[in-house]
């Protein structure tokens, strides 16, 4: 036991050793412990609860104005002002193939209408545009997404299961994850890279509300829960995602100033693909079903037919590590690419391109 104390860090360790001290007390040979001096530096004094809820409602009263409920014709989903001009960013699977939208904001039960400026699904992300601008519409602050780490404090904002201007609390539990999700009905079947994960509850309706930090900054946008096969593919409790602020910024601000993504930075093959397996129904690689005429993969010579099994240094073994592996890939890299033709394996050099 006496081990085990000394080993604590140090805070710990004095909280070990007063426990340590009143075992012996009770019950232990040995000397008495020596009389508390009373020049001694008091112990630091940890961050009170009531100071750590007084900053959460603060955070809260700044932030919560700025994340508004969208209601399509079918859907609901949650966005987040960008500026004072009315334009709200949330995800693309909020708004779908839709293109105009009812707002509600956090201040008021009016309903505002507003219209869809552009979708971007490789991202995940689009922009709204209200048609009438309310007084004291108050735009968010976009944080750095370079500084997020793990361990940070996040509430996330949006409007849950149409419950509008909810807040959960968690942690951030990592930060640069790619993740690939679902099809219709789940979002937009993208490949996301950089996302932040955390354990702040992400349910139906949170998607394009604001994952946001104890300065009030969003740090990212909540898209998705993770799902786990063993409870049929319901959501994993605690495990969810967000696209980070420094993407949104950058996709967001394209579609503000030029109506559309110019720059997406993704990079791309040019190619149509699927998945193949091998004899014991195993993923065996990605087969090329067409090629885009002047593409990365028309200048380095694929042809339909070809089956690709690796990117660099990643193997490739399905059309979702694919594109995990172009997610980590920037436009213009040369790289190279692995793949099977008429049963040989061969290797070429490629420039990526962009999606």
């Amino acid at each position: 036991m006496d081990a085990s104390c000394t080993r604590a860090p140090r805070r710990g360790a004095r909280v070990t050793v007063l426990v340590c001290a009143a075992v012996c007390a009770a019950g232990c040979s040995g000397p008495a412990p020596p009389a508390k001096d009373a020049t001694a530096r008091p112990a630091a004094v940890p961050l009170a609860a009531d100071d750590l809820q007084t900053r959460y409602q603060k955070v809260i009263r700044a932030v919560l104005p700025s994340v508004v409920q969208i209601r399509a014709s079918r859907d609901l989903g949650s966005g987040v002002v960008y500026d004072g001009r009315g334009h709200i960013v949330t995800n693309a699977h909020v708004v779908g193939s839709e293109r105009t939208f009812t707002v509600t904001t956090a201040n008021s039960e009016t309903p505002l209408t507003a219209r869809l400026v552009y979708s971007y699904p490789a991202q995940d992300l689009a922009v709204v545009k209200l048609d009438r601008v309310p007084a004291g519409l108050r735009a968010a602050a976009l944080g750095d997404s370079d500084e997020v780490e793990a361990g940070q404090i996040v509430l996330a904002m949006g409007s849950p299961l149409g419950l509008s201007s909810s807040v959960t609390q968690g942690i951030v539990s990592a930060t640069g994850r790619t993740v690939s999700e679902s099809g219709p009905g789940g979002g937009t079947g993208a490949t996301i890279a950089n996302m932040v994960q955390t354990s702040a509850a992400i349910n139906p309706g949170n998607s394009g509300g604001a994952l946001v930090n104890l300065d009030g900054q969003v740090v990212g946008i909540p898209t998705l829960a993770a799902a786990d096969p063993g409870l049929g593919g319901g959501a994993a409790p605690g495990i969810g995602f967000a696209i980070p602020a420094s993407m949104v910024k950058t996709v967001a601000g394209q579609i503000v100033a030029n109506g559309k993504v110019v720059d997406s930075g993704r990079a791309a093959l040019g190619i149509t693909a699927r998945t193949v397996v091998d004899a014991g129904y195993r993923p065996a690689g990605v087969a090329v079903v067409s090629v885009g005429g002047g593409g990365a993969a028309d200048r380095a010579g694929l042809r339909p037919g070809d089956v690709i099994t690796g990117l660099g240094d990643t193997p490739v073994t399905t059309s979702t590590a694919l594109a995990e592996a172009l997610a980590a890939q920037r436009p213009g890299r040369r790289t190279t690419v692995t793949f099977l033709r008429d049963g040989r394996k061969r290797t070429v050099e490629v420039t990526l391109g962009e999606q």
